[in-house]
């Protein structure tokens, strides 16, 4: 079945008995059809028709639409997100959290994890398990409201994600409305989790397309389904084929069992992993396990291991979350993929910080779906370590599946001309000389105007995690240094229009997107400059220090070795980096053009709310948070005007307790200290936030309380759904951009 073609459709012509009437009642003839057929083709992969029959139904029903366009009803097969550009994605918060599933990688681990589930439920409850598929995609929770999709999200930090509704309304194996069979009520509202996948077919076609276009093949299919959902463009997206398997569903009103959740999301036009079951012991686990592996290079889509989750949604419950993976849920991961090829050469990669990185070119391979024909070598150790020669025969894998690597060499095939390879003393880029620090592994430049780092460290500035400049990554960069545009971070503020649009595939559009974020991006704070300038040893959280202690970018740059040294977690080594990078002139005239250029030079002062739970008081944080690190969640405290300390005493006013919490945990209990863990802490938090974004829209808060059913004997808890709707919202499909649609869906013990 063909995409759908965005052109101009020219209204029908009444012929003799039609009418005004006549022509709607066939048009929502026509569309039940098309909607039959392509959930027929793209859910349940059985097409009924062939292409042209298709395309006379959606050509007719267009024909009509255009000649009523006033009475085209906003789910109609024909309103698929066409060609224009969606503004960037904002931020949304998550009705209940997406957390990750914990791993096992071999038969010993999944019993283990059995053991732990029968051990943790009332003595001679029966325990069953349903087996899926695990998809190697990007994870995603579609939020139906009254039966219609009005967002969807990435999984982002588990607890905020990315909105992208625009991407995902394209994918044509998600509904945008429910099927409600007749005689059902519509849900109210349902939370839909499942994973946006690339099938291989489809992404062989995309990587074809990319080099004929003279672009960067994508590594794997997951890959380039993530790039693709996040296209700013959803015609883009549109045209990647991208496909969406569901396997949760939230909701007031909750299926009994896992089993039941598959089949309710296949009956409201989901599709669900195409294989899985039912099993009771551990030998039927490892049974589908076995299966699984023996089949997955025949499906369609890369599956990287096997899930496995208790089938009992009142068992889960009762299991409950470590705060990082659900206790009833364990996916098993199948063993890295190897293969053997031979290392034709060793290349050196300089980047930004001046650090040379050897790399192996192999004679490529294919593995895991891909193929491989670079694999990293990390340091000089590494090499020596492993004995790894030009023209060796070598074993690779991919670590963590993604990352081509090195694993051993078969010395048996070793040629007699292989000789210990031996880092170059001077620079690949520049030809000046190389060092190696004592207690270092890596090599590194000396020369600060190496074009490698020059090169690299633009890409880092305009990175997301630096000044964020969306559109400017590493082939736009290349392309501006190519063209002799930029040399400096600075220059990136001075570009002009029609210095763009002599680029190649930069059209006004782009060069005008381009411009404005670049623009965009002088607002960002003196913590994100600082981490931006690429100054060693200063990541993100050294940013953020240096910028709440000194506030403004002169008051910094003015600062003593001895006094940046004595502030915590600062040092001396950072110390004498941050003095020795201002030291130089060069970076000097840097910071004062990009001064000059309307760059901001300070830090806002954080306004604190004295009424704040936090306010005043001291927090320790312990153990892993599920989706906090530890500065993250130290700062955001800070930032409410917590005190925020290493250990703890009774002066402690909060722990925050994550996973494998230790010695202060015990502490705390023992002084009577309260201890909470992150999901509180977030609450607490967050408990007089207001709207971001920038989008003030006005809500009436609508609170359910749904009692859950649970046998006697377990834990009994209260689901309290709250839900904010837009004001006077119309009935049909919300019509939805941005912004937090729903508040949090919390689960407590009564």
């Amino acid at each position: 079945m063909k995409e759908k073609e965005t052109v101009q459709y020219q209204a029908t012509v009444l012929k003799d008995g039609e009418t005004k009437e006549s022509l709607l009642r066939e048009a929502d003839g026509l569309r039940m059809q098309i909607r039959h057929h392509e959930y027929q083709y793209y859910v349940l992969d059985a097409p009924e028709i062939s292409d042209a029959e298709y395309d006379a139904l959606t050509n007719r029903l267009r024909s009509i639409e255009a000649l009523y366009p006033d009475e085209v009803p906003p789910d109609s097969p024909t309103r698929r997100p066409g060609g224009y550009v969606a503004p960037g994605f904002t931020q949304v918060k998550h009705m209940v959290p997406m957390l990750s599933l914990g791993n096992v990688y071999n038969a010993e681990e999944m019993g283990d994890f059995d053991q732990r589930v029968r051990n943790a439920l009332p003595a001679g409850t029966e325990v069953s398990y349903v087996l899926e598929p695990k998809i190697d995609g990007l994870a995603c929770s579609l939020i139906y409201e009254n039966g219609w999709l009005v967002r969807a999200a990435t999984r982002g930090d588990g607890e905020v994600g990315e909105n992208v509704t625009t991407n995902v309304r394209t994918i044509k194996s998600i509904p945008q409305r429910l099927r409600i069979p007749a005689g059902e009520e519509v849900p109210e509202l349902l939370d839909v989790r499942g994973e946006v996948y690339m099938s291989r077919e489809a992404f062989l076609r995309l990587n074809e397309e990319r080099v004929e276009a003279g672009e960067t093949e994508f590594a794997n299919p997951r890959n380039a389904a993530a790039g693709s959902l996040r296209q700013l463009d959803p015609a883009v997206t549109a045209r990647r084929s991208l496909s969406f398997f569901a396997y949760y569903l939230k909701g007031p009103e909750e299926p009994e069992t896992q089993e039941e959740c598959l089949r309710n999301l296949e009956k409201y036009g989901f599709t669900t992993p195409e294989h899985w079951c039912v099993a009771h012991t551990k030998e039927e686990i490892l049974q589908f396990i076995e299966e699984h592996d023996q089949r997955r290079r025949e499906l369609a889509y890369d599956t990287d291991g096997a899930v496995a989750k208790v089938n009992a949604v009142w068992q889960q419950k009762l299991l409950g979350a470590t705060g990082k993976d659900p206790r009833w849920a364990i996916a098993y991961k199948y063993p890295p993929e190897q293969a053997r090829t031979k290392l034709e050469d060793i290349v050196i990669q300089v980047g930004r910080t001046g650090v040379l990185t050897p790399a192996a070119v192999l004679t490529p391979v294919k593995l895991s779906g891909s193929t491989v024909s670079r694999a990293t070598l990390h340091n000089e150790d590494f090499i020596l370590e492993k004995d790894i020669r030009i023209g060796d025969t070598v074993i690779i894998n991919k670590a963590a599946e993604i990352i081509p690597e090195v694993l051993s060499v078969v010395k048996e095939l070793r040629p007699e001309s292989a000789v210990p390879f031996v880092m170059p003393k001077e620079c690949p880029e520049c030809g000046w000389t190389v060092t190696r620090k004592e207690g270092e592994a890596a090599h590194r430049c000396t020369n600060p105007h190496c074009p490698a780092l020059g090169r690299e460290g633009l890409i880092h500035f305009a990175s997301r995690d630096a000044m964020d400049i969306e559109g400017c990554g590493p082939a736009v960069i290349n392309q501006l240094l190519d063209a002799g545009l930029v040399k400096t971070p600075a220059d990136l503020y001075e570009l002009k229009e029609e210095q763009l649009l002599t680029l190649d595939r930069m059209g006004k559009k782009s060069a005008d997107n381009l411009l404005k974020a670049i623009e965009k991006s002088k607002q960002q704070g003196l913590d994100k400059l600082l981490f931006a300038l690429g100054i060693r040893h200063i990541g993100a959280k050294g940013g953020r220090l240096l910028a709440l202690q000194y506030k403004t970018m002169d008051a910094l740059m003015e600062a003593s070795a001895e006094e940046l040294a004595a502030i915590k977690d600062i040092g001396s080594i950072i110390a004498e980096s941050v003095v020795t990078w201002f030291a130089n002139p060069l970076n000097r005239e840097l910071v004062d053009r990009l001064k000059k250029a309307g760059l901001n030079m300070e830090m806002q002062a954080q306004t604190v709310n004295e009424s704040h739970p936090f306010y005043g008081k001291t927090l320790v944080f312990t153990g892993t948070m599920p989706t906090l690190d530890r500065a993250t969640a130290q700062t955001m405290a800070q930032d409410a005007g917590a005190r925020v300390s290493g250990s703890v005493s009774k002066k402690t006013d909060f722990v925050i307790a994550g996973a494998e919490a230790g010695s202060k945990l015990e502490k705390a209990r023992s002084l009577g200290v309260t201890v909470i863990d992150e999901a509180e802490f977030l609450r607490l938090l967050h408990g007089n936030s207001e709207a971001t974004d920038g989008a003030v829209m006005e809500t009436a808060a609508v609170q359910e309380t749904v009692s859950e059913a649970i046998p006697t004997g377990t834990n009994q808890k209260t689901v309290s759904l709250e839900k904010t709707k837009l004001s006077g919202q119309k009935e049909g499909p919300p019509e939805v951009e941005e912004g937090n649609l729903f508040a949090d869906l919390e689960e407590e013990d009564s």
